[in-house]
């Protein structure tokens, strides 16, 4: 197919009569080494953004559901060490902190027996049933 050299020239003028002369540059006219330099990093920068939301989306099976592992941090404990349920429970918050159990099994296994328990007393495995 032929193209008509004066129907182009006559569009590229439309053109940048109606949107400015930046609109029929080429593109590559204004690109030199240092803005190369600038794109390969800001390409090197955005991957490493990429990889970072990939690791934080990624899921950690706990008890057969899968949770968000940037929703788990090790500073925010939320396993309970005796029934090993993760718990959402707001009321659980106080004793996973300062026993690392559940309310239940704070009932359970240390409420009366809080002096022995800070001494390191655990309930051994025929007591947990």
């Amino acid at each position: 197919m032929k193209h008509d050299l004066n129907y182009i020239a006559a569009l590229e003028r439309a053109i940048s009569e109606k949107y400015g002369e930046v609109a029929t540059l080429n593109p590559k006219s204004g690109w030199d080494e240092e803005k190369e330099k600038q794109y390969m990093e800001q390409v090197k920068e955005k991957v490493k953004l990429e990889s970072k939301n990939e690791q934080s989306q990624e899921h950690i099976d706990l008890n057969g559901v899968l949770i968000s592992k940037k929703l788990i941090n090790s500073n925010n404990k939320r396993n309970c060490e005796y029934c090993n349920t993760y718990s959402f429970n707001r009321n659980d918050d106080l004793f996973l902190t300062k026993y690392e159990t559940c309310y239940k099994c704070y009932i359970k296994y240390i409420e009366g027996r809080e002096e022995k328990w800070k001494q390191g007393w655990r309930p051994n495995k025929m007591e947990q049933k």
